[in-house]
């Protein structure tokens, strides 16, 4: 019998990660770059706080916007970018993906349209497919720092368009958006009545003394701002599967909840206790970013002494993305290239968007030992395959 699939399970955007880790099965070996996840595990203090749920039997249902004590503390984190977020303004879902398929579902339409960055997290238009919106990809480029401009988001909008997704700091470019920058695309956001999406996973992720600056924090537009985050990178809860969106408006809350009721239920209730916990401390996250700064130098150091490689250092997340066009070849046979010929696996910049060709991302949440050796590798492999490359 064929298979009797749906439009939207045959045309789900497929991953390029697991592509390129489907290539790299023939070899032995290989030094991976791509997957997304801290290389820590949870801290301690969560998961004995997990444990303590689980003996105090939090393993029974919880509110299907989540466990009150959780929704608080996150307010309660957002208070530095608004004193009058509380626990009637958070939706605790499962992870910050399902947060935004919550979020499409029940403010966008069939036929509506989102304006998404490219490069971006490909399952943004997958996400936008489940709530039958269409995902329109807005042009950025290195010049101007990977970032949305209010020109260019102006240039995609029609009248279709209800969403604006902004990601800052970025997946895959590790970009973050300027003050200036995110004030700008808030005109355009109240010029054309639109929602502003702010993916925030990365937002305590950022070097050189920099800031992620969210649209949240400006007063005439937050009432149309939804800010998505998950514990899953900050925390490295990638496992766990807990994230959560704030709105400044309490009342679209109930009518997220009932829709979160229809697609989870709810997250685990020791998991929601645990996650309480772990967000009254960032301590963890000093530690992990310390070590992440070392880590991108390492990297981008390494690379950029490879002729043919350039690498700039990104100011937030654990990306990096990096110009490989001197070689002259696709993202896609460069990154199978380097399978090939040096053992490292990379991700294309075409599998974040077309504005990613010419470019591969590397994720450097990876073991210094590992990074020194990929480098190593690429360096031997580009002198030897490329030896006229200056």
């Amino acid at each position: 019998m064929d298979l009797r699939l749906s439009k939207l399970a045959q045309e789900y955007p497929a991953s390029g990660i697991r592509k390129m880790f489907d290539l790299a099965a023939a070899y032995d070996n290989v030094i991976a770059l791509t997957l997304g996840e801290p290389n820590f595990d949870t801290p301690e203090y969560i998961k004995e706080a997990a444990k303590k749920a689980l003996d105090e039997n939090y393993t029974h249902y919880a509110p299907n916007a989540g466990f009150p004590a959780l929704r608080e503390a996150v307010a309660n984190h957002y208070h530095k970018y608004w004193d009058g977020y509380t626990a009637n303004n958070v939706v605790i879902t499962v992870g910050a993906l399902e947060g935004l398929t919550l979020v499409m579902l029940a403010l966008l339409d069939p036929g509506d349209e989102v304006l998404v960055p490219d490069p971006g997290f490909p399952n943004y238009l997958g996400q936008a497919m489940i709530a039958g919106a269409k995902a329109v990809p807005v042009p950025t480029c290195e010049e101007n720092g990977w970032n949305m401009t209010a020109e260019d988001v102006e240039k995609c909008i029609t009248p279709k368009t209800k969403a604006i997704l902004i990601n800052s700091p970025c997946n895959p470019t590790g970009a973050v958006m300027t003050k200036e920058n995110v004030e700008a695309l808030a005109e355009v956001a109240k010029k054309y009545d639109l929602w502003v999406f702010s993916d925030e996973p990365y937002e305590q992720i950022v070097y050189d003394g920099v800031k992620a600056f969210s649209m949240a924090e400006i007063e005439d537009v937050r009432d149309r701002v939804v800010i998505l985050n998950s514990f899953s990178k900050t925390y490295a809860m990638t496992g766990w599967r807990v994230g959560y969106f704030l709105m400044a408006n309490p009342d679209y809350i109930p009518h997220m909840a009932k829709l979160n009721e229809g697609l989870v239920s709810c997250v685990p209730t020791f998991i929601q206790v645990a996650a309480a916990e772990g967000i009254k401390s960032q301590e963890c996250v000093k530690d992990m970013l310390e070590h992440y700064t070392r880590r991108r130098d390492i990297l981008a150091d390494g690379l950029n002494a490879i002729p043919g490689f350039k690498a700039v250092k990104p100011k937030g997340s654990f990306y990096m993305f990096v110009n490989i066009k001197a070689f002259g070849k696709s993202s896609q046979e460069f990154a199978e290239e380097l399978i090939r010929g040096a053992q490292v696996i990379c991700v294309p910049g075409t599998a974040f968007g077309d504005c990613g060709e010419g470019y591969l991302r590397l994720v450097f949440a990876n073991s210094d030992e590992n990074l020194k050796e990929a480098v190593k590798r690429i360096g031997e492999y580009i002198a030897k395959a490329y030896p006229d490359m200056k």
